[in-house]
């Protein structure tokens, strides 16, 4: 996708150039943030209060937990928006994935991404190799929060062939 750039200086590390705040995202809509063209993150008005003021740059969290439903009912979204998710296993989960502008906040958009009440309107995603980090809710500090190892992938995950698209609805 034009307009992502891989953190590949050899002078300086994908952490090096990631903004400080994180903000955490439930696979795959972090993957679709950074990979598919997602630009509006949903959000309630009650988690925008706890928020702080969220504008700015953002080091982009895939959180660690996702259910099969969850990652069903997303991978069918796409899928009717024309892009295909790819399988839950090969999603990092817990870590860092790239970074991202959140430029506005808004109450309607035309963008099909758009479910609402609120949305944040984000720009010019940037993917990094995954850096291994434990999320919070809302916006973090993400620095003193690296972890080991990310997770592996739960039992479901393995057992599943690729999410295809699936534009007629048969999947629900």
């Amino acid at each position: 996708m034009a307009g992502l750039e891989l953190c590949s200086n050899a002078s300086m590390s994908c952490s090096d150039r990631l903004p400080d705040r994180a903000l955490s995202v439930r696979q795959p809509w972090a993957w679709a943030i950074i990979h598919a063209g997602k630009d509006i993150e949903n959000r309630s008005w009650q988690s925008l209060k706890h928020m702080g003021d969220p504008l700015g740059r953002v080091a982009l969290h895939a959180s660690q937990g996702i259910t099969q439903r969850e990652y069903d009912e997303a991978a069918h979204f796409m899928g009717r928006a024309g892009v295909t998710c790819p399988p839950a296993k090969t999603l990092a989960r817990g870590a860092i994935i790239g970074a991202v502008t959140i430029a506005e906040i808004v109450n309607d958009h035309a963008s099909p991404w758009f479910m609402g009440p609120r949305g944040l309107l984000l720009r010019n995603p940037e993917i990094c190799e995954p850096i291994p980090v434990a999320g919070a809710l809302g916006l973090f500090e993400w620095g003193s929060r690296r972890i080991v190892t990310m997770p592996a992938p739960a039992a479901w995950m393995l057992k599943r062939q690729a999410q295809t698209q699936d534009p007629q609805g048969t999947l629900f």
